[in-house]
Order: structure tokens, then C-alpha cells, then sequence
């Protein structure tokens, strides 16, 4: 079977005329997730050899009380620096779940990074539920940002102990995401410069669109209890699209608004950037995923850097990465950043 075509704004018979959003929500989103900077106080196993490669088990802390534990594969026999590509796992995943990404990657050469989301993983001593808890104690409080925000703030630490690696040439770097880590990779590559190139994976999407057509609910689904336990504290009987921007406004600020796709992606340009969708995700819906692809395309074109963003539709798929689709992931990374 022929893999899916990479297609350009043309093919898809996007309107080249809508405008790319100023830099604004980039300062904005920096000054919301803001926190005091704490010492990496970094840690590191000994290199561990897996055949070809070398495992390496870490942990870094990113704010008081938050330590993120995480998996570093690479060439054994690799000299010099070498790109790295950071890999962020969807809802309820783990960076276990990225392994065989992580050692596909490392046999192309290049230092392939994992970590654990918040309330994720070994970050999750309570289980599955740790993460709705959060968000739930997120709503109820206002503190905290544990659907997607505060992930970007400990990935945007990633690259600060990832740059201080000796192995690692900091000025390739690369991050995919998938689901919910493509959201927190694409928000982490709009407002920090150092990832040099991006794949946000079955991710792309608007909020807004999905709110203003009654297409919220499977996005939502990924955190129900959550969602449903909020309504209940608010006193709503059958939560619509004005109680998920409520939501919404208290778990996650402006991620339908300033912080939403087709305000924060185009930031990323004139970097490489290929997202990948599947045609019929509903948790991406494709009008509001075509309207944020249009808005991404004006940018690069305004950059001068068209051939630099590319949208892979895989068809006949939902909310998935097909093997496809991860095969032109790693030949984004390869082309751009030559490991």
C-alpha cells in the first residue's frame, strides 16, 4: 500500500487569504504558565546497552514538589552531538509507551527523549485517576494547570537539561506529540524557539469550531469525569458549549480563545512543522481542523517558508498515528534535522 501523500495548502483547496495572528498569545501564554525557576537537580543512571543502543533512566525537577522522570535512547556507538527528538504520550499513556518510537528513532541516529506527563506515568502514584483529579481540583481551585499547560512548562525544562547534554546538539532539536502531547507539543514549539522542528500528531484542531458546532464532546471525553463532576459542582444539568468554555476558562485559559490552534500553530512558522490527522478523528473535526490549516499556510507563506509546513490526512482513520503516518514523521525529522 502506497503511504499517504504529504499535501499543501493547495490540494486541500484552503483559502490562502485568511490572516496569521500576531505574536501576542506567545508572550501571553509565557506569563500564564510562569512559575519561580528551580535548579534542574538532574539525575542520570548509568548508560544501560540495548544491542545497537544505550538506554539512559532521568529525572529533573521543574518547580518545588514536581519531579519528571524520563527515558533517554541513543546510537551506542554514536560521536559527537546529535539531534534529539522529544516524544510526548496522549491521555492516560506513559513514556513507556513512546519506547519503540524512542528506539526507532535512536537508529537513525538520532538521542531520542520520553517523559512522563503530569498525573501520568510514574507521576501518577494513584492510578488512571490521578489526572481527572487534578483537573477536577484545577476547577474547583484555579491552581494548577494540569491539561496541557503545565506539561509545556516541564517539556520547555526538557530542553534545558537536553541542551546541557554533551551528546546533544542543542540547536537540533525536534518534538512530536500525539493527542494530548501533540497539543503540548505544538503550544511548547509556538512559545519556545530552541525546538527547531515540530510533528503534532492527530492534535491540530479548534476548540472554538468544535464549541460553536456541538463537536466538543469527544475531546471531552477524554477527561468525562472531570467535565461531569464540574457541571454537577456548577449546578448544570446538561452541560452545552457555554459551561465547556467555563470549563475550559478555569482548567485550561484561552486554549478556545488565545491559546487556541489557529492562534498559537502558526507561531511555530518558519520552523519545519507537519502535522498529521487522521480524516475522520472527531476529536480533530475537520472543518475547524481546515480553518486552523488555512491560518498556518498564510503564515508560512508570509515567512517565506511554504515548503517548511506540511499536513499529512491519513485516510479512512480516526483518532490514531498509522504506522504511515509515523514513517513520515521520522523522515520530517531526518530531512530537517540530519542526524
Amino acid at each position: 500500500m502506497r503511504p499517504p501523500l504529504l499535501l499543501c495548502l493547495a490540494t486541500l483547496g484552503l483559502s490562502p487569504a485568511v490572516a496569521a495572528p500576531g505574536p501576542a498569545p506567545r508572550a501571553d501564554f509565557l506569563r500564564l504558565i510562569d512559575r519561580p525557576r528551580v535548579a534542574l537537580d538532574a539525575t542520570a543512571s548509568a548508560p544501560a546497552r540495548e544491542d545497537a543502543l544505550v538506554r539512559i533512566d532521568f529525572s529533573y525537577q521543574t518547580e518545588a514538589g514536581q519531579r519528571v522522570p524520563g527515558i533517554l535512547i541513543e546510537p551506542a556507538m554514536a560521536a559527537g552531538r546529535r539531534p534529539a527528538v522529544i516524544a510526548l504520550h496522549g491521555t492516560g499513556g506513559r513514556k513507556e509507551n513512546e519506547l519503540p518510537l524512542l528506539r526507532e528513532l535512536a537508529h537513525l541516529g538520532f538521542v531520542a527523549v520520553a517523559i512522563d506527563g503530569r498525573y501520568h506515568g510514574a507521576r501518577a502514584p494513584g492510578g488512571r485517576e490521578d489526572y481527572p483529579a487534578a483537573i477536577l481540583r484545577a476547577y474547583r481551585t484555579g491552581r494548577e494547570h494540569p491539561f496541557f499547560f503545565d506539561s509545556v512548562w516541564d517539556t520547555m525544562r526538557l530542553v534545558d537539561w537536553l541542551q546541557a547534554r554533551p551528546e546533544v546538539d542543542g540547536a537540533r532539536l525536534g518534538l512530536i506529540g500525539i493527542s494530548k502531547g501533540g497539543i503540548e507539543a505544538y503550544l511548547t514549539a509556538a512559545v519556545d524557539p530552541r525546538i527547531a522542528v515540530a510533528v503534532p500528531c492527530i492534535s491540530v484542531e479548534s476548540f472554538r469550531w468544535a464549541e460553536e458546532h456541538d463537536s466538543w464532546h469527544s475531546r471531552i471525553g477524554t477527561i468525562q469525569g472531570a467535565f461531569d463532576q464540574a457541571a454537577k459542582d456548577a449546578g448544570v444539568v446538561q452541560p452545552g458549549a457555554a459551561f465547556v468554555h467555563a470549563f475550559y476558562a478555569r482548567v485550561a485559559p484561552g486554549i478556545d480563545g488565545e491559546f487556541d490552534g489557529p492562534s498559537m500553530v502558526p507561531l511555530i512558522a518558519p520552523r519545519p512543522l507537519l502535522a498529521i490527522n487522521g480524516d475522520s478523528d472527531p476529536r480533530t473535526p475537520r472543518p475547524g481542523l481546515d480553518e486552523t490549516l488555512a491560518i498556518i499556510g498564510s503564515a508560512y507563506r508570509d515567512a517565506g517558508a511554504a515548503d517548511h509546513f506540511a499536513f499529512l490526512l491519513q485516510p479512512h482513520t480516526g483518532h490514531k498515528v498509522t504506522e504511515a503516518g509515523y514513517a513520515q514523521a521520522k523522515a520530517w525529522f531526518v530531512r530537517w534535522l540530519k542526524p
